[in-house]
């Protein structure tokens, strides 16, 4: 527990902070693996890790750390997944966009709008408002909670050719609503359609709808834990059982499908 930034809230909060990878396929969606963040008020003081039964093996680790760790284990298991997307925590780590590239995996990252990756140097926000109106595409990047989610799209190459066939690019999204808009990084074979990049921005939202199903279903968030591995029986157990029930859900549905055919 610590005072911290939260997305939950939107601003400083006395919080926990997990760090939490979900898969997402167009069959389902569920969470697959989680790492509680410590800040370094805690992994440097010897006293709360032992009154919190912190190994010493534990030290600090970065949000984009935990990561990194988490995707790395999903590759060694052979989890199958083509792109990574993440919110601006994790788009703005070289470190993370270069293991990722590394092993050949496509993102799309978001960062803020001073992120600097323009071919004179300017900042994506600047990138953006020179563009030609004819660059931006009506894209659905998903179904929503209101129908279907459409922007206006648009996608920099950025200099740069990888030796494996990877391109990077500036994503750009512009609400069709108030013009308001988001960037992403992306790294994905050449040629891939701006549609399939969208549908792979589009998936981020997929962690949202995960974490409201698992505290609703199977309590995630009802706990009151003080060790830290107490932390991870509890998410652990809860997670098991919200991705049992979302595996419940398509094989039910797919039923379903068959006895109508």
């Amino acid at each position: 527990m610590q005072r911290q930034y939260t997305g939950t809230s939107g601003k400083i909060d006395n919080c926990q902070l997990g760090v939490f990878l979900a898969y997402a396929s167009d069959r389902g969606r569920a969470l697959i693996d989680r790492e509680l963040y410590l800040p370094t008020c805690w992994t440097e003081d010897p006293a709360r890790r032992a009154d919190a039964r912190v190994g010493d093996e534990v030290g600090f680790a970065t949000k984009p750390s935990l990561a990194r760790a988490m995707l790395a284990r999903a590759v060694d298991v052979g989890v199958p997944f083509r792109w990574v997307t993440g919110d601006e925590v994790y788009g703005q780590d070289p470190v993370l966009r270069g293991w990722l590239a590394q092993r050949r995996l496509g993102y799309v990252l978001a960062i803020g709008c001073k992120h600097r990756c323009g071919p004179r140097g300017q900042n994506v926000r600047t990138v953006s408002a020179i563009l030609p109106e004819d660059a931006w595409e009506i894209r659905s990047a998903g179904d929503g909670a209101h129908g279907l989610r459409e922007y206006a799209w648009a996608l920099v190459p950025l200099p740069g050719r990888h030796e494996d066939g990877f391109e990077d690019a500036l994503l750009i999204r512009r609400s069709l609503a108030d013009g308001e808009r988001a960037y992403y990084l992306t790294h994905a074979p050449a040629g891939t359609p701006l549609a399939e990049i969208v549908r792979a921005a589009g998936a981020r939202w997929a962690i949202e709808e995960c974490f409201q199903a698992a505290k609703n279903e199977v309590g995630l968030d009802h706990y009151q834990v003080r060790h830290y591995r107490a932390w991870y029986r509890h998410i652990t157990l809860a997670m098991a059982a919200a991705a049992h029930l979302a595996a419940v859900r398509v094989t039910e549905a797919e039923k379903g499908e068959a006895t109508v055919t």
